[in-house]
């Protein structure tokens, strides 16, 4: 009996494993997307668009079930849940994929980009394409640049008007070697300091400031305590959307049709929710009682070139550059 019983166990276990096998084979039917965003964040509502998108063009037979608000962990946690294929789509940070990808580095060059219409050129072109295939060596294909705006700093005790407001003070950062390096270029003592952990740091004098765009510091609450924002918008790090190389092979060409249209409705959406959210942040952190400064942005500009030196010896950086600020 016992003997039977062993058998049927292993037939039911060589048929669980067939299905379960022709199943990843042959289609996906519900990706997972996991991020660190709050559920009111332009990114988040975009991601929304894209699973909408996506149901709308496979009529219901590929879908995306969202986990918003680091409910799977913060950026870097979901980057390597990605890379082992325990999550199939995530959203972060291209300064935190500098880590992996070194070319990403070139987005944390302050003043990159000459203005948003430049900016958006660079992302649509050959160039945004190539960087977002950069990571597939590291598991992580880029499916879109998302914007993020730009990133500016805001503080606890007085405005930035000038460099030399920076110096000695402590300014969180990304986990990025570019942000620390321009921190320090302008006078500041550059300290990194993870998003989930940033407002109870500033609240409790961890760090007299940080940055980042109006409608992450406006979402995150951080304007309850630094009641000073100086738009010098000295970088514009866009958000990527990846999916892992795990995933994307098993989807068959159809599927993968179906991703990039929603992807690419998703992004156009984004575009148009993110100037919104941006206006629309700006007006409530000055309704609560936030100072918005608008310095003179050569200063910084010129303090911050420095860091072009780091790409000395690096044609292929140099290169990339030149790149992008010749792009029309």
């Amino acid at each position: 009996m016992k003997k039977q019983n062993f058998f049927q166990s292993i037939f039911v276990l060589t048929i669980l494993l067939f299905f379960l096998g022709c199943q990843s084979n042959t289609s996906v039917s519900t990706l997972r997307l996991g991020h660190s965003l709050d559920t009111q964040h332009p990114v988040h509502k975009a991601m929304v668009i894209f699973g909408e998108e996506l149901e709308k063009q496979s009529q219901g037979k590929l879908k995306v079930n969202i986990y918003p608000s680091g409910q799977l962990g913060g950026e870097r946690e979901c980057l390597e849940l990605l890379q082992i294929g325990s999550l199939d789509i995530t959203k972060v940070s291209a300064a935190v994929l500098e880590n992996f990808i070194p070319e990403y580095k070139v987005f944390s060059v302050p003043y990159m980009f000459r203005d948003k219409a430049h900016t958006f050129s660079v992302f649509d072109s050959e160039i945004g394409e190539s960087l977002l295939l950069k990571g597939e060596k590291f598991r992580l294909r880029g499916l879109t640049f998302y914007d993020a705006g730009s990133r500016s700093f805001y503080m606890k005790e007085a405005p930035i008007k000038s460099p030399a407001d920076l110096k000695g003070k402590k300014i969180r950062v990304q986990k990025s070697n570019m942000a620390v390096a321009m921190v320090n270029d302008l006078g500041g003592s550059p300290t990194p300091i993870s998003w989930g952990e940033l407002y109870t740091a500033l609240q409790q004098g961890v760090v007299d400031g940080a940055e980042n765009n109006p409608p992450s510091f406006y979402t995150s609450k951080h304007y309850e305590v630094c009641k000073y924002y100086s738009l010098d918008e000295h970088t514009a790090v866009p958000d990527v959307l990846l999916i892992g190389t795990d995933t994307w092979s098993r989807l068959n060409n159809q599927q993968k049709d179906w991703v990039r249209k929603a992807v690419k409705v998703s992004t156009i959406a984004q575009r148009k929710l993110w100037a919104d959210s941006e206006k629309a942040s700006l007006e409530a952190v000055k309704k609560a009682g936030v100072q918005v400064v608008y310095p003179d942005k050569k200063p910084f500009e010129e303090q911050t070139k420095g860091i072009l030196k780091m790409f000395d010896g690096n044609e292929e950086m140099k290169s990339l550059i030149t790149s992008i600020k010749n792009q029309q």
